[in-house]
């Protein structure tokens, strides 16, 4: 037995030109305006996994106007609300390398800690380093 399945975004846009209040010579207003627009995105479903269909509606959303940054806000106002819970939120940074607001002050007790031990290996044992020494050290950073 075999299986298909196929997925369609679709969008249409029409305008209807008002020819007895401006006449018939008369524009839209915009140059850069397309009175009409039809799209049409397919894919076969039936190996998609979840981030394909991201993708492929990524694709669909660029088409009807929205800009990448709404879809990305969009996207990860999906993990990061009140409604899903805080150890599946806490996967997905962990997955991307986010850090989420609640541990920043972690964060930054640790980045203190590894100045003040970069620092203190600057500086070497006793304070004896070189100058010459201790500007190849800076240049390390």
């Amino acid at each position: 037995m075999t299986y298909e399945a196929e997925v369609q975004f679709k969008f249409d846009a029409t305008f209807t030109h008002d020819y007895t209040t401006r006449g018939f010579g008369s524009s839209i207003g915009d140059d850069d305006f397309i009175p009409e627009e039809h799209y049409l995105i397919t894919a076969p479903a039936a190996d998609l996994n979840a981030k394909q269909y991201f993708k492929l509606f990524e694709k669909f959303m660029l088409c009807v106007g929205m800009c990448p940054a709404s879809i990305r806000s969009g996207a990860m106002s999906l993990v990061f609300n009140d409604m899903v819970n805080e150890e599946e939120q806490r996967k997905v940074c962990k997955e991307y390398e986010l850090t989420m607001d609640e541990d920043l002050d972690k964060k930054f007790e640790e980045w203190k800690v590894r100045d003040e031990e970069i620092a203190r290996l600057k500086k070497g044992p006793m304070g004896t380093v070189e100058m010459q020494q201790q500007e190849d050290l800076t240049g390390l950073e």
